[in-house]
């Protein structure tokens, strides 16, 4: 479309994973299982947490809030990468393409809340246990999720909103295999000062922030733990504080380095966005799962438990 004598962008090119029509064919079957597992794992935890009365506390209902997010998160992303694969057709619309960035950094931002949420209650938990039960109530618990989400839906809007606003003239290849922040306003050739300002505050706010909250919490339950003579009190502390270290580091460490470098469209970019929309979702039920206790007595006894038949 050629407005004055500029001509505007009406739709993006996704450049993929491979333009070879066989290696297509075995990364949809790759994508397809991987998104199947996705979503059975995710709600199979959910519906674990939601029979199981042992696990109706506040760690667990923010654990489900993550795995609804996973598995919404994933569903962004590879249902669309999985179309691109199978059709010639590479083009994206200009509003399917700032919809999936609006639902990624959406996504994005309230999982950094909902991981610093839970980081927040593991300190409540071990460094404040006789004031936990009034600390951690219901409304509170509620307060903290629906407060995440909103965080997450407003910076998701706001970035989205302010790069729809940019001029795209052209070249309209988006160097990646779905739409996303930093190679979409590569695209840009207007100003992009505005968007720039937006996003890396997002991150330094919203990213680095909820971070070093996870850290300051983590420090004081280290330091809690180690002050505890018996050894078996100091196992079952890092026990359970251990998946959600491990969920921490795998998603900051991706995200981060990827929203807070300069895109170029190169390999390492890709494959750290394949790392925190797709293999992170997955990772993350099965580390809690894994290596928690209580949630693997809880599936054994939903397994073991008899149907009932009612006529």
């Amino acid at each position: 479309m050629e407005v004055g004598n500029t001509t505007r962008v009406t739709a993006f090119v996704l450049q993929g994973l491979s333009n070879n029509p066989q290696i297509q064919a075995v990364l949809f079957v790759i994508f397809l299982v991987i998104y199947l597992l996705i979503l059975t794992v995710n709600l199979l935890m959910l519906l674990v947490i939601r029979t199981d009365s042992h696990l109706h506390t506040p760690m667990y209902f923010f654990l489900s809030h993550l795995s609804f997010l996973d598995a919404f998160y994933s569903s962004v992303i590879v249902p669309k990468l999985l179309e691109k694969l199978l059709c010639k057709q590479k083009t994206i619309t200009l509003l399917e393409c700032f919809t999936q960035i609006s639902l990624v950094i959406f996504s994005g931002g309230t999982e950094t809340c909902l991981l610093s949420v839970m980081a927040y209650d593991r300190y409540q938990a071990v460094c404040h246990p006789l004031s936990y039960v009034v600390t951690m109530n219901k409304k509170i618990c509620i307060g903290l999720v629906g407060a995440s989400w909103a965080i997450g839906m407003g910076t998701g809007l706001l970035n989205t909103i302010l790069l729809a606003q940019q001029d795209f003239c052209g070249p309209n290849l988006i160097r990646s295999f779905a739409c996303e922040f930093p190679p979409v306003l590569l695209l840009a050739c207007s100003d992009p000062y505005m968007s720039v300002a937006s996003i890396l505050t997002t991150m330094v706010v919203l990213g680095l922030g909820t971070f070093v909250l996870v850290l300051v919490s983590y420090t004081h339950i280290i330091m809690t733990a180690l002050g505890i003579d018996s050894a078996s009190g100091q196992n079952k502390i890092f026990s359970t504080c251990s998946s959600h270290v491990l969920v921490v580091t795998i998603f900051y460490g991706s995200g981060i380095f990827r929203y807070m470098t300069p895109a170029s469209g190169s390999a390492l970019e890709q494959v750290l966005s394949m790392q925190y929309s797709v293999v992170t979702p997955l990772l993350n039920p099965l580390i809690y799962s894994l290596k928690n206790q209580e949630v693997k007595a809880a599936l054994r006894r939903m397994l073991a438990r008899k149907p009932r038949l009612t006529f």
